[in-house]
């Protein structure tokens, strides 16, 4: 049976001509299935599974940038099994999930591996992502770096006056209520976010700004919520712009490093040269529940605050409406009206936090479809499940 190791499978889209002749019947047919074209969105079900480990190295894909580890990592000390009452092994399997962290109370209290996939791999997050560039505006803010949430995104990124984002705030930006016109229909090959990576950029300007800065208006700012990657990409240009660093070398330095992360993450960049922030973070998957370990514990590193003050009080409670009952979105981050949030991206990717019960599930996986209401659906039962096991360990 193969394990891929960190880096193994990079090794093996870099130079898998080379590897062809000594590799085994399951590696030739990783390699036989690597995508040779840049649409994610259809890409086949076996190419994904060969992609999705291995998204910073395909060839085909633009460079990625390194989110560096670094120092003593934070540990993940052995806890009791959470005893959930569900089908954990049909669920993998429907799932097509490729890692379960289940994290309690500091504790590891579950983890569990498909797809042929292990803790020493990465796995991409796809808009999981959204949810670490929000927190690098909170970063930003304590920072002094973004004077305030009130503040006009052109502000920070000039090439957007004159278009419909001249009245759109930085807020409205983290809320995805800017009322610019936007498609995120994943099935749609011609969708805005099908086609605003394959932009061709005006001379000189961002990819996602020269894209953006051409939609048109569809209602007022701060009156209507349409969930748009395009606008947190944007978000991470702002952040750039306002720090005068890349997102990964601030991410490395405000969480990455200081919170004790164990391996090197990557994120992918866009044409330009920036990174893809609505997107395509790679890490491993224990890394991602140590994030959700980290906002957990109220944004701070060793006691010391890394986010303003009250900051997930705004940015994980619902801000805007979706239209579905009990649930809401915040600054980038699924909210549930219970008190627990939620960063989701397509194909399966997720971590789910509840503050109440010091409760952090990460997920990665691979759906048969970008998105699909009933998986969405089982696994929102799989954290209702792990919050009644800790509920019924807290019962006398």
């Amino acid at each position: 049976m193969r394990k891929w190791v960190l880096g193994g499978v990079a090794a093996l889209v870099v130079a898998g001509g080379a590897l062809w002749a000594t590799a085994d019947r399951d590696t030739r047919n990783l390699i036989a299935h690597l995508p040779t074209n840049r649409d994610v969105l259809f890409w086949s079900e076996p190419q994904r599974d060969a992609a999705f480990r291995a998204l910073d190295a395909l060839p085909i894909l633009a460079k990625a940038s390194t989110v560096s580890a670094g120092g003593p990592v934070k540990a993940l000390p052995q806890g009791k099994k959470l005893n959930i009452n569900f089908d954990l092994a049909r669920y993998m399997k429907d799932q097509r999930t490729s890692a379960l962290v289940i994290i309690q109370d500091g504790q590891l209290r579950g983890e569990y591996y498909g797809l042929d996939f292990t803790k020493e791999g990465k796995w991409t997050s796809f808009s999981v992502a959204k949810s670490l560039t929000s927190t690098l505006v909170g970063a930003a803010l304590k920072d002094g770096a973004i004077k305030s949430l009130e503040d006009k995104v052109t502000v920070y990124i000039p090439d957007l006056k004159g278009s419909a984002y001249e009245d759109v705030t930085v807020r409205q930006l983290l809320t995805m209520t800017s009322g610019v016109r936007w498609n995120e229909d994943y099935q749609d090959p011609k969708s805005d976010v099908a086609l605003f990576n394959e932009h061709k950029p005006t001379p000189g300007m961002d990819a996602t700004v020269s894209y953006m800065r051409t939609l048109p208006r569809e209602a007022p700012a701060g009156s209507k919520w349409v969930y748009k990657t395009g606008e947190t990409n944007l978000i991470g240009v702002l952040v750039s712009s306002a720090t005068k660093k890349p997102l990964a070398q601030y991410l490395s330095e405000k969480v990455w490093k200081p919170f004790g992360m164990e391996r090197d993450a990557t994120w992918l960049l866009g044409s330009t040269g920036h990174e893809i922030s609505g997107c395509c973070f790679q890490a491993a998957t224990r890394d991602m529940a140590r994030f959700g370990m980290f906002i957990l514990d109220g944004g701070r590193v060793g006691g010391k605050p890394v986010l303003p003050e009250g900051w997930l009080a705004q940015a994980a409670v619902k801000q805007a409406d979706i239209g579905a009952p009990g649930r809401g979105y915040g600054f980038q981050w699924w909210t549930y009206d219970d008190g627990s949030f939620a960063a989701q991206g397509i194909f399966g990717q997720g971590i789910f936090i509840d503050p109440k019960r010091r409760l952090v599930i990460a997920s990665n996986g691979n759906w048969p479809k970008a998105t699909d209401d009933s998986l969405e659906a089982e696994r929102d039962k799989l954290y209702r499940a792990a919050q009644a096991a800790v509920d019924a360990e807290a019962q006398p």
